[in-house]
């Protein structure tokens, strides 16, 4: 919904600019606290995409006082930097040690005045209005958009008096938690299906499909037992690879799609998570390390790790990020290697070589010295057949999870944006 569509407003709301009934960013001056109290510790990952907080770190305050973010309970938190921003993170602040947090830097931070509610003003940000129209006011370039504090000043949101702000937040309290409960049900069951896939993987791809076969042991403590007749070799005997590593290619509004790390999720590429494109005319410099070729396996070696897809198009570019694997032996089947790399112990192996805090990452030197099981080609072939006949069973159910899901979350923000905008009447009066 358009600032246009919000002209008529209720009787007794108004519009003015939010720096009239909030403190942007308050200074952490003002504490009182001695340098050893414990305050609560919020990094990125702990900020919500429903609201809520994680409060389950916490620092002493000498540890956090420079170099992070300061709010304290009754402030609303907003992430500022893209795609946080336009995922909706954000959160009223309740519950923090000793009423302080500290956390990362990529938060704005609003405190009401006695004028605004705190949680009618959390749910005026995280409404369509004020996401959309932050998202036009960004500035920065790439991975490195942000929302600038202007913004959150002059912004001028429909505002009713304080009574009636509370009415609607209690009703969206209400409302919202209900829905939540049913999108935890559903992102449950999404996750026992990710889990029951990731189990049926494995088990074929380290024990093959038949129950009576003989095994012994792998040499690898990590692996115990394999069939008698495979072979395990190294990735590198068996695969090559091309590292995109660098800087991500000048970006362009139309062109060649650019499958990014984010793309890549569930054992495929998924082409709507986000939509990048870089220029055609510089496409081959972009890819000179290597063109993608159908079948061969991507995996992603940070922001997210160890996702695995295979190139489903070749008309793509690849960003940084992501590192191409093709079979280099006619004994390995792409298809199999990637739902080798799928498994649970490669995957286990790859997450306990992975270093780093804020974004967890692993360089292609630590992948490469990785096994591989290598059965029979045959066994492949079969092995391929009967996990993609199990896996369409799997999808379908996900699909139609994920379609109940995307529709909860439609109408819950569809509901916010009605409530804070006044288009509920009885919530008027």
């Amino acid at each position: 919904m358009s600032a246009r569509d919000w002209q008529a407003l209720p009787a007794g709301w108004s519009r003015r600019r939010l720096r009239f009934d909030v403190r942007t960013n308050p200074v952490k001056s003002e504490l009182e606290l001695p340098g050893d109290a414990e305050v609560s510790f919020v990094p990125m990952d702990a900020v919500g995409e429903l609201g809520g907080l994680r409060l389950d770190q916490t620092r002493e305050l000498a540890d956090v006082y420079a170099g992070y973010t300061y709010f304290a309970d009754g402030d609303v938190c907003i992430a500022k930097i893209t795609p946080c921003f336009e995922n909706g993170k954000g959160a009223i602040a309740e519950g923090l040690k000793n009423g302080v947090a500290f956390g990362t830097t990529e938060l704005h931070v609003l405190r009401p005045l006695p004028t605004l509610d705190a949680r009618f003003l959390f749910y005026l940000t995280i409404a369509h209005d004020f996401r959309s129209h932050g998202e036009s006011e960004m500035l920065g370039a790439g991975g490195q958009k942000r929302v600038p504090e202007g913004f959150l000043k002059d912004w001028t949101p429909p505002l009713p008096c304080i009574q009636v702000q509370q009415r609607i937040a209690r009703f969206l309290d209400e409302k919202t938690a209900q829905i939540d409960g049913l999108i935890e049900k559903k992102r449950a069951l999404l996750d026992r299906l990710a889990e029951k896939r990731q189990a049926l993987i494995t088990r074929a791809v380290t024990k093959g499909m038949n129950p009576d076969a003989p095994m012994k042991p792998s040499g690898i403590d990590w692996l115990g037992d394999i069939p008698a007749h495979w072979e395990v070799r190294g990735l590198t005997k068996c695969t090559t690879r091309v590292d995109y590593r660098g800087a991500t290619p000048e970006k362009s509004s139309s062109g060649v799609f650019l499958v990014t790390a984010k793309n890549i999720k569930n054992g495929r590429i998924d082409y709507q998570i986000s939509q990048e494109y870089i220029p055609e005319d510089i496409y081959e410099q972009a890819m000179r390390r290597g063109l993608p070729k159908l079948g061969e396996v991507l995996f992603t070696t940070e922001a997210p790790l160890g996702e695995i897809a295979q190139v489903d198009r070749e008309d793509i570019a690849l960003a940084q990020r992501i590192i191409k694997f093709t079979t280099s032996t006619p004994e390995l089947e792409n298809d199999y290697l990637a739902y080798w790399m799928m498994s649970m112990p490669f995957q286990a192996q790859i997450q306990s070589r992975a270093t780093g805090s804020t974004a967890v990452g692993l360089k292609a030197s630590k992948i490469v010295d990785l096994p591989c099981l290598l059965p029979p080609k045959d066994e492949q072939k079969d092995i391929i057949s009967q996990v993609r006949q199990s896996l369409m069973k799997i999808d379908e159910i996900e699909t139609a999870i994920s379609d109940s899901l995307e529709f909860k979350i439609e109408y819950r923000a569809a509901l916010i944006t009605a409530a804070v905008t006044g288009q509920i009447p009885e919530l008027n009066g």
